[in-house]
């Protein structure tokens, strides 16, 4: 700047100075004055290179920055790219997700749904299965009265049964006996043996042992029965059976549905 201000200043003062006065100057100041122009020309020209320098310096300095910015730019970029693709990859899993979730409520709902029908079938079952138990056993009990009626019957028919058959021998023992006595004599009913009486009280005596033997055979038949066979009698056999069956069956059921919930 001071080179630049020195020459203008020699400009001004060349300009300033008339051509006749110029020419009366002699050689000695026009070389003195020539080369104090070149080396303000030459002083110039440094400062002229050295602003040129620091020009060039500054230059490279902000292609530098240049440079490094878009480096960072670039970078950025990238990262922001980056960026969007996570924030799509996020998104569509976040989407992935709400309609997984939809599903698992949706399918939630359905096996709430389901559970409470079938805990409300099983309740159900329960409940028939309760009323089927209490009808069976007020079944069990009206059969249990049902066999001891029939069994006192029974007891009660024996009874009678060895009483009549008690009272036929007790007969046939009298019978017997009285016939013994009014022939008189052993020998006389002996003797007499080939006589119509003999041979009809011969008859008579023969029926009677074979209604004691019948009636032996009977009562022993009746020992050896089973005991629902021997505590029915055969009027109800067939129905009580029956009856006996159908509770053994519904029994059955019952066990097996008990199973099942067990299960």
């Amino acid at each position: 700047m001071m080179a630049k201000n020195s020459l203008e200043g020699s400009k001004e003062d060349l300009s300033k100075i008339s051509e006749e006065e110029m020419l009366r100057w002699s050689k000695e100041e026009l070389v003195k004055r020539l080369r104090k122009v070149e080396n303000e020309k030459m002083n110039l020209m440094v400062e002229h290179g050295n602003l040129m320098k620091d020009v060039n310096r500054r230059l490279q300095l902000h292609l530098h920055e240049i440079r490094g910015l878009k480096e960072v730019n670039q970078k950025l970029q990238d990262d922001n790219q980056e960026l969007r693709e996570l924030c799509c990859f996020l998104d569509d899993d976040r989407q992935k997700g709400k309609k997984l979730s939809r599903e698992w409520q949706r399918f939630g709902r359905h096996t709430a749904s389901v559970m409470w029908k079938e805990v409300g079938m099983y309740q159900q079952k329960l409940k028939d299965l309760e009323a089927r138990q209490e009808t069976l056993l007020r079944e069990n009990v009206e059969l249990k009265e049902m066999v001891l009626m029939l069994d006192e019957e029974r007891s009660g028919a024996g009874s009678r049964s060895s009483i009549d058959s008690q009272a036929s021998l007790t007969n046939l023992n009298g019978g017997s006996a009285t016939r013994d006595v009014g022939d008189g004599s052993s020998t006389s009913s002996t003797g007499s043996a080939g006589s119509p009486d003999h041979h009809h009280h011969h008859l008579h005596h023969h029926k009677a042992g074979d209604s004691k033997a019948g009636a032996m055979r009977r009562s022993m038949d009746d020992l050896s029965a089973p005991l629902h066979h021997r505590s029915i009698p055969n009027g109800l056999n067939d129905s009580s059976s029956n009856y006996i069956r159908q509770l053994e069956t519904k029994v059955k059921l019952l066990e097996d549905d008990n199973k099942l919930l067990s299960q």
